[in-house]
């Protein structure tokens, strides 16, 4: 068995407006919380930060995790950094696809269309987790400003900063949604910054920035000893945000015997 990871975090992009600050330090912790209590070989964690996180350099590293991969091994992917949207032009979704911007998001978005096909093909009996930590927003809102004490701004690039239309001009011309895929016919696991039509967050916590949905699943892994399952973290994860003042509900999908599991084993 072999567990290898690939964590990406994205805090400077070529547009300063759409500059964020705990990005790249949830992708470090995330590595360091699976090199140093998950028994991921630091060799086996790939880290992409910035500059380095375009599309093409992320898209090889997940088809190198996910085509490498044999039976028993164990994968996480990891990714802080604006999510948006885009005109979804083939009726799988309502209106839009949900996209994950790379640093050359102005040229390349990584839509859910792309990630479910990559996915769709992982090996069996490959276990793979999936933390998203960034906006999946339908708001045409653009960007707030740090007016708040720990400074925090919602993951979301705005498609209009992009280019892309809005999401009432979406509507205006959107097809009929066919049936989505459930959470049963998933390979991977997923575990989201937020619902679909919420923010993320970026903000100051501890003294450092951070996504809130990153630091505080760290917090309670490691308050339970670094022994907790996915649903277990679920569960507690929702009211720690609420508690902490972030709107946002995390969400977690995949087959049940997947969410049973033990974190990232």
């Amino acid at each position: 068995m072999t567990k290898r990871a690939l964590c990406v975090g994205v805090n400077k992009y070529p547009r300063p407006e759409l500059e964020l600050k705990g990005c790249v330090n949830d992708a470090k912790a995330w590595a360091s919380l699976l090199a140093e209590h998950f028994d991921f070989a630091g060799s086996d964690v790939t880290l992409l930060t910035n500059a380095k996180a375009t599309k093409k350099n992320v898209w090889r590293a997940l088809q190198a995790l996910v085509t490498q991969a044999k039976r028993g091994d164990v994968l996480v992917y990891s990714n802080s950094s604006h999510g948006t949207y885009r005109r979804d032009t083939d009726g799988d979704e309502h209106l839009y696809d949900e996209a994950i911007c790379p640093y050359d998001c102005d040229e390349a978005l990584l839509l859910d269309d792309e990630l479910r096909e990559l996915f769709d093909n992982l090996p069996a009996g490959v276990r793979l987790t999936v933390i998203a930590d960034n906006c999946h927003s339908g708001s045409g809102t653009r960007v707030a400003p740090d007016l708040t004490p720990d400074r925090r701004r919602p993951r979301f690039a705005d498609p209009r900063l992009l280019g892309l239309p809005a999401i009432d001009d979406v509507r205006r011309t959107a097809k009929p949604r066919n049936e989505s895929r459930s959470e049963s016919s998933m390979h991977e696991l997923l575990l989201s910054g937020c619902r679909a039509d919420q923010y993320s967050f970026d903000a100051r916590i501890d003294g450092a920035f951070h996504g809130a949905m990153s630091h505080t699943a760290a917090q309670l892994i490691a308050a339970a000893d670094y022994r907790i399952t996915y649903a277990q973290l679920h569960r507690q994860l929702v009211p720690a945000l609420r508690d902490a003042n972030f709107d946002q509900e995390p969400q977690l999908e995949g087959k049940t015997a997947f969410k049973r599991r033990q974190v990232f084993t």
